[in-house]
């Protein structure tokens, strides 16, 4: 018999086949044993694996601990729980499965919990300058109701392969303001999952606003750049795209490759169908700390820089409504 364990990274979802037959070379398991594909929640109450062959399961776990009500083997190994999960509930799943030759794999992957209760919202204001205790920030506004669980945001600059930051299960209402402050480099920082919007400290932390904070204290956001959301599935929900210059991307090497990725969802507009240049970015040059990039709240959305201005001087609003006052 042979056997291979996987650990995946926490954050990781799946794994490509290519990586997965390195390693098995590497622990000489041959090239017809099981390659681990994917993990992913395809319901409250349902867990998929997805394996390169029919496995069978020899052992599963679940942290925290859940009940399996039953199995469904092959290729896909489908787990249904005996009760359903908080949408966006971070899980760790340990698997063991055995194919017809008796090798196995052992994969160790976390996932979260299937929302299907995504509420309606906006990106509606973004510090890209940092001062001291004010760090960056992305704002959004709820326009419904709804659960914010697994919602992943990205920012351009770092790439497509991991989001910034990934809500855990929070119930929302149709007007609040959701802050995500983009370093934590003070005491008494907490991210308000729950019904205290006050339990937070922390510059720029409001009673009545829902913040998050990203941990660590290195730079994520700059003046050129795009940040956007996406849902499990892998739709954009909302972006908006920045740029300090309209000739440059600023030698961000990534925001090509992420521009192509925006047009093709169809979550910001350039002015030649299928492409997104620097100049079709919000002109951000002169935002600063208390300078944000804004949005219009009372305009309607078309995925363009029309949208979008400069804060006045000290016209930051983080957890508020937008200051309509324009640098």
């Amino acid at each position: 018999m042979k056997s291979i364990l996987f650990a995946l990274l926490p954050g990781l979802l799946s794994c490509s086949q290519g990586a997965d037959l390195a390693v098995n070379r590497l622990f000489g398991v041959s090239a017809e044993a099981p390659v681990f594909l994917s993990c992913a929640s395809a319901s409250p109450d349902q867990v998929d694996f997805a394996f390169s062959l029919p496995v069978k399961v020899g052992r599963l776990n679940f942290e925290p601990p859940l009940a399996v009500a039953s199995i469904t083997e092959g290729e896909r190994v489908r787990v249904t729980l005996h009760e359903r999960l908080a949408p966006g509930e971070r899980v760790a799943a340990d698997i063991l499965v055995e194919d017809s030759r008796r090798n196995t794999l052992n994969v160790l992957v976390p996932f979260r919990a299937r929302n299907d209760r995504l509420p309606g919202f906006i990106i509606t204001e973004l510090r890209t300058e940092y001062s001291k205790p004010k760090v960056e920030f992305v704002e959004i506004k709820i326009t419904s109701a709804g659960n914010l669980g697994a919602l992943r945001l990205f920012i351009g600059s770092s790439g497509m392969e991991a989001p910034v930051f990934e809500f855990p299960p929070t119930e929302v209402r149709a007007g609040e303001y959701v802050v995500i402050h983009l370093r934590t480099i003070e005491e008494g920082l907490v991210n308000e999952a729950g019904a205290d919007l006050a339990a937070s400290k922390g510059a720029d932390a409001l009673p009545d606003a829902r913040d998050f904070w990203v941990s660590g204290s290195k730079k994520r956001l700059r003046s050129t750049d795009a940040v956007f959301f996406m849902d499990q599935d892998g739709r954009v929900l909302d972006a908006v795209v920045m740029s300090a210059s309209p000739d440059t991307w600023g030698g961000k090497t990534a925001l090509p490759e992420v521009m192509d990725f925006l047009s093709q969802q169809g979550a910001w507009a350039g002015k030649s169908a299928g492409f997104i240049s620097p100049a079709d970015g919000v002109a951000s040059k002169g935002a600063t700390a208390t300078r944000t990039v804004c949005r219009d709240e009372a305009a309607r959305d078309t995925n363009r820089a029309g949208n979008w201005y400069i804060a006045a001087t000290r016209g930051a609003t983080p957890g508020k409504p937008n200051t309509t006052r324009r640098f």
